[in-house]
């Protein structure tokens, strides 16, 4: 009989309650603040963009060990799990990936006999982007959908996943080094404002718009006309609500169903947008 594991990182904006109900087991990124070692989840959320908007250094986040993914598979195999799918942010923007690889040779190494199978799969994206379709792939599992099923499921999801986002400040973008500081100067007096696409584990502008009022219209009709048909959609924002209101009923009034969800960026896309980030995820057509 099969038991499956699903694993991941904090990344993934699940929030710990929701992936404790449904057994997921999320590790938290290591993330430096002001010199200081501290983890993913060590403040909430409204701390740590409180603590984005003061910091004059940006912080920064590291990946996970192998040695600290090697311990999660020796336990799952003590565990008596027959598979376990790891799921990790988008490998272009992190070595997240490559520690869990040498964690599962290791693995192998040490225990030669074990029956347990190891799947790591590439999100290609961020966020709700991964955290989302391993809630859905969790509840598969507890109505007793088997690995083969759900492993697809989460294949085809990151194959066809598009998220679209824009920043109502470019302060963060140019701390982070996503583009340049003349380019984000030159955006900041201009009022332009970026719509920037994740997609296959790319991250790119696809558009700009000036003025903040032109945000929500366009990144509901990139959404909209990238989307598959009856696409499940979610919202994303970090202290506007507001302006995810306005993006969800956008979404809402041209479609005619509801969001599967509303979210707050975590941590880790935080510091690279800033808080003041407000995006929409939509399932796009398969690709890969």
């Amino acid at each position: 009989m099969e038991k499956i594991l699903l694993l991941t990182d904090s990344a993934c904006d699940i929030p710990l309650d929701v992936a404790r109900d449904l057994g997921i087991r999320v590790m938290p990124i290591p993330i430096e603040v002001d010199g200081a070692p501290h983890h993913d989840g060590d403040f909430t959320l409204d701390e740590f963009y409180d603590i984005l908007e003061r910091c004059k250094k940006i912080p920064t986040t590291s990946h996970i060990n192998y040695h600290q993914f090697l311990q999660q598979y020796l336990q799952a195999d003590e565990q008596g799990y027959t598979h376990l799918l790891h799921v990790t942010i988008n490998a272009q923007g992190s070595n997240m990936i490559q520690a869990a690889n040498h964690a599962k040779e290791l693995f192998a190494q040490q225990r030669p006999h074990s029956a347990m199978h190891i799947r790591i799969i590439d999100s290609g994206t961020y966020s709700v982007g991964y955290g989302f379709p391993l809630t859905e792939a969790a509840r598969m599992l507890q109505k007793g959908v088997g690995y083969a099923a759900v492993r697809d499921y989460l294949l085809d999801w990151f194959g066809s996943l598009e998220i679209y986002f824009s920043v109502y400040s470019l302060d963060f973008v140019k701390k982070s080094g996503r583009v340049s500081c003349t380019a984000a100067f030159v955006g900041d007096i201009l009022g332009l404002r970026p719509i920037i696409r994740i997609m296959d584990g790319r991250v790119e502008v696809v558009d700009k718009v000036r003025g903040d009022a032109k945000v929500v219209p366009a990144l509901a009709g990139w959404a909209q006309k990238q989307m598959c048909e009856r696409s499940p959609y979610a919202t994303l924002c970090a202290r506007y609500f507001d302006r995810r209101a306005q993006l969800t009923g956008a979404m809402q009034k041209e479609l005619g169903y509801p969001p599967v969800g509303e979210y707050r960026a975590g941590a880790c896309i935080a510091i690279n947008a800033g808080p003041q980030i407000i995006g929409v995820m939509v399932k796009g057509h398969r690709r890969r």
